[in-house]
C-alpha cells in the first residue's frame, strides 16, 4: 500500500482550504457573483417594461427611449465587481429613465457604500438660461471668508465656470449627468448647478477628491484657479451676495406675517399687494392658509391683488386647497391613474392596511372631509377590474381621490372666503412634483397671470420601492424605484416632463442675477396696472 507522504497531505490541504476561502468569499460579497449581477440587470429591465409608466411627451421632447438607455450599462453592471461599481452603475441604471422622483439607496446588508454625511465647497453656482442653446454655470455665492481657502484669490458674482479638478466644464459635465436625477432639460441643468459643488453617496467614487480645483472665467476673458476644500455645509458662512430671501429680495417690501408654509410681504410703494413667498405645500398648509384668510378678512385684504412667489417652492400635497383660497374662479383639478402591473394588487394591499389603521396621509384630506374612502372606493372597483381585464392603465381620475370621487368631472369651486383682486404667479425651475401640479393649475384654468420660467416638470401619481435581490444568492443590493402611475394635466397632458409653459417667459442669467426678482416685480405690478 502507497503511502502518502506528509508534506503532500499539507500541500492537499493547503490548495483545498484556499478553495474553500475563495468559493466562501466569492459567495459572500456583497455584489454577487457575474450570474447574480446579469439576473438582477434582466430582472431590473423586465420589470421596468411591467410597471413603469413612461410619459411619450417628455421622450419626445428630450428624444430618448428609457429602457434603451438603461440597456447601455448591461456589461458595465455584470462587471461591477465591487460596492462602489456596481452601485454607481445601478444610479446610472436609474437615472437612464431621467426621472427626477427616482432614486438608488442603500439598504441594510446591501451594498457598502460611502455614505458620508454630504459635503460641499464653499461657492454657490447658478445657471444662465438666456440662450436657449448654450446654457452655463456661472458664481452665484461665496463663503464670506472664502479667501483664507482659496490663497486670496478671489472670485466675483458672475464669473464664468470653465473647468473641474484637470477637465474642461463640458467633460465633467457629460461624466456627472448620468448620476443625476431629472426630468427636464432645465431641470437638469438646476441640478448639475446644485451637486457640482457637493459629494454624498450619489456622486461617482471615480470624480471624488479631496479639494475642488475650479477654473474660472472672468467677463472680460480672463482665466484663474482657486483650489477649494470640501467642508460641512451647516459650518459656511456666505456672504449674501444674491438677493435670496424675503426683505432682501423684494425691494421695497417688509414682512407682515411669518408662517411655516409662507411668508407675506407688503409694501408702502404697492398698496393693495400681498406677496406671498412659498416654501412649499407642507403638512400645515391648511391651517396656515386659514390664518392667512382670517387676517386678510379681518383687515379688509381680501381684494387685495397677489403675488405668488413659489420660484423657490418644493413640492408636498392639498395645493387644491390654497388654490380654492386665492382665486376667485372654478377650475379644473389635475387627474391620475396607475399603469396595471405585477405590483398593483400589492399596492392596493398596502393602501388597504393604511386606510384600516386610520393612516392613509395624503389620500384623505382635510379640506373634503374625506377618510380615504374615495381612492380605496376606487382601488376596489375600477382598478381591480383593469386587473382582471389585462389593461395597461387604470381610468383617470382626480389626482389621488384626494379632493374629489372618482366620478367627479374634477371641477373644484373657491372658498367663500378667498381673494378676489388680480393674481401673478412667479415660477422657475428649482422646484417640481406638487408644485408642478399647482403650476399646471394655474396655466391650464387661466388662473393668474404667469412669470419667470416653468417649474421642474416632474410629476406623478405614485413610486413603488422595493429591495433588489440578487436573483441567485438571494441577497439585499439597494433599494430600487418605478414611476407607476401618470399624473394628467387639466388640459390632458401627462406632466411628468412637461411643465406648464409661463405666460411671460424671463429666464435667469448672470446679466440679471443680482436684479432678477426686481424684474419678476416690475412685470407684476405691470399687469395690476392694466
Amino acid at each position: 500500500m502507497n503511502k502518502i507522504k506528509p508534506y503532500k497531505i499539507i500541500t492537499v490541504l493547503m490548495v483545498f482550504s484556499t478553495v474553500l476561502i475563495s468559493t466562501c468569499s466569492t459567495n459572500d460579497k456583497r455584489t454577487g457573483t457575474r450570474e447574480d449581477r446579469e439576473q438582477l440587470f434582466n430582472y431590473i429591465i423586465e420589470k421596468t417594461k411591467l410597471r413603469g409608466a413612461f410619459s411619450p411627451v417628455k421622450m419626445e421632447l428630450m428624444n430618448f427611449d428609457p429602457v434603451g438607455e438603461m440597456m447601455k450599462y448591461r456589461m458595465e453592471m455584470i462587471s461591477a465587481d465591487n460596492d462602489d461599481a456596481l452601485f454607481d452603475v445601478l444610479l446610472k441604471i436609474s437615472n437612464a429613465r431621467r426621472d427626477r422622483h427616482l432614486s438608488v439607496s442603500p439598504v441594510e446588508g446591501g451594498l457598502d457604500v460611502d455614505d458620508t454625511t454630504s459635503q460641499a465647497v464653499p461657492i454657490i453656482f447658478r445657471v444662465d438660461y438666456t440662450n436657449p442653446d448654450k446654457f452655463f454655470l456661472f458664481v452665484g455665492d461665496y463663503a464670506s471668508n472664502i479667501s483664507e481657502y482659496s490663497d486670496n484669490v478671489q472670485p466675483k458674482i458672475g464669473d464664468r465656470l470653465a473647468g473641474i479638478n484637470g477637465m474642461t466644464f463640458e467633460e465633467y459635465f457629460d461624466r456627472l449627468v448620468p448620476y443625476i436625477r431629472y426630468s427636464s432639460i432645465k431641470g437638469l441643468w438646476k441640478s448639475v448647478a446644485e451637486d457640482i459643488t457637493v459629494r454624498n453617496y450619489n456622486f461617482p467614487l471615480a470624480m471624488k477628491s479631496d479639494k475642488m480645483k475650479l477654473e474660472l472665467e472672468r467677463d472680460n476673458g480672463e482665466l484663474y484657479s482657486i483650489t477649494l476644500p470640501y467642508l460641512d455645509p451647516d459650518a459656511i458662512s456666505w456672504s449674501g451676495t444674491f438677493k435670496t430671501h424675503g426683505e432682501n429680495r423684494y425691494s421695497g417690501f417688509k414682512l407682515l406675517i411669518d408662517l411655516e408654509t409662507f411668508d407675506v410681504y407688503t409694501s408702502p410703494e404697492h398698496k393693495n399687494i400681498l406677496l406671498i413667498d412659498w416654501y412649499g405645500f407642507r403638512e400645515n398648509l391648511v391651517e396656515d392658509m386659514d390664518s392667512l384668510m382670517d387676517y386678510a378678512s379681518e383687515n379688509k385684504m381680501l381684494n387685495y391683488n397677489i403675488i405668488w412667489d413659489g420660484t423657490r417652492s418644493r413640492g408636498g400635497s392639498k395645493g387644491a386647497y390654497a388654490i380654492r383660497r386665492l382665486f376667485p374662479e372654478p377650475f379644473k383639478t389635475t387627474f391620475g391613474n396607475l399603469k396595471i402591473s405585477d405590483i398593483t394588487p400589492l399596492f392596493i394591499a398596502e393602501k388597504t392596511e393604511a386606510y384600516e389603521k386610520h393612516q392613509m396621509l395624503d389620500e384623505g384630506v382635510s379640506e373634503t372631509e374625506d377618510d380615504g374612502s374615495w381612492l380605496m372606493d376606487w382601488l376596489r372597483t375600477d382598478v381591480t377590474e383593469a386587473i382582471k381585464n389585462g389593461d395597461e392603465y387604470s381610468n383617470n381620475v382626480p389626482f389621488k381621490l384626494a379632493h374629489l370621487p372618482k366620478n367627479s368631472d374634477g371641477i373644484i369651486y373657491p372658498f367663500e372666503k378667498h381673494f378676489s383682486g388680480k393674481a401673478v404667479c412667479l415660477f422657475g425651475p428649482f422646484g417640481g412634483s406638487h408644485l408642478d401640479q399647482f403650476a399646471s393649475i394655474v396655466v391650464d384654468n387661466h388662473l393668474a397671470y404667469t412669470v419667470g420660467m416653468p417649474a421642474g416638470g416632474y410629476s406623478n401619481t405614485w413610486e413603488w420601492e422595493e429591495t433588489l435581490v440578487f436573483p441567485v444568492s438571494k441577497k439585499p443590493v439597494v433599494k430600487f424605484m418605478w414611476d407607476i402611475g401618470h399624473t394628467i394635466r387639466p388640459d390632458g397632458g401627462i406632466l411628468e416632463g412637461n411643465p406648464a409653459n409661463v405666460d411671460n417667459y424671463i429666464p435667469e442669467g448672470r446679466d440679471n442675477y443680482l436684479h432678477y426678482y426686481d424684474i419678476l416685480l416690475k412685470e407684476a405690478f405691470n399687469y395690476f396696472n392694466r
